[in-house]
């Protein structure tokens, strides 16, 4: 006797960003309960060092993601703060183009994982188009900034972040993996240049790119974090 098995989706359907393949050993994708646990770390973090007050009821709090891929955590920032201002911003439209517009920024890493991003955020892969849940961003990146930058070779490697001009060199026909967070002399003029001047964030979190070259690349992602911080 043949019987059928039973199947359920608990009715909701499944997170895709749980299911999809890592694109290569620089663009691995952050598990959205791995995030979640690092989003709740941080705001228990917040809380301890300001008077127990919610990060996610705080409409002043600007986030930067500066080598988001799948754009989980952009994602999960935006779900937990569009929670917790509903009561200071009932309005969910309201509430939602505050959010995208004003809190949540993001640099992809690759145009695939710039385009990634914008949907998992957006709902879209163009920011300002008419799928996006954003109403007035203004453009069709939004605030998950991707161009594509060039290393910069000295005696076969770049000056910025020690990649192999053997291994990048290739072409504009693939990605370079030239990351803009870290391939700048200055990284406030950078910022200034992604996001406006005076620009500064209060949260930067994310999965830095560093499986390529792990002492080399992870190295400048630091010294820009430590000059880009707002205390």
């Amino acid at each position: 006797m043949i019987g059928q098995a039973a199947f359920a989706l608990r009715g909701r359907n499944p997170d895709v960003l749980t299911c999809i393949a890592n694109l290569s050993n620089d663009e691995v994708f952050t598990p959205p309960e791995f995030a979640n646990r690092m989003l709740d770390a941080l705001a228990e973090g917040w809380a301890r060092d300001h008077d127990g007050a919610s990060l996610w009821a705080d409409p002043t709090v600007r986030f930067l993601d500066p080598c988001t891929k799948s754009g989980v955590f952009l994602r999960e920032i935006t779900r937990r703060l569009t929670q917790g201002l509903a009561t200071r911003m009932p309005d969910l439209q309201q509430r939602v183009d505050h959010i995208l517009k004003q809190q949540v920024f993001g640099i992809g890493i690759t145009h695939l994982t710039s385009l990634l991003a914008r949907r998992s955020v957006y709902c879209s892969k163009h920011a300002d188009g008419e799928h996006s849940i954003a109403r007035g961003l203004g453009s069709d990146a939004g605030n998950i900034w991707f161009q594509r930058l060039e290393h910069t070779w000295v005696d076969g490697k770049c000056r910025y972040c020690g990649a192999s001009q053997s291994t990048l060199d290739r072409g504009e026909a693939l990605e370079s993996h030239a990351y803009a967070f870290i391939h700048t002399e200055d990284i406030h003029a950078r910022m200034a240049e992604l996001f406006g001047s005076g620009m500064q964030f209060d949260v930067i979190i994310g999965n830095p790119p560093y499986q390529l070259w792990v002492g080399s690349a992870i190295a400048p992602y630091r010294q820009s974090l430590g000059t880009f911080w707002r205390p």
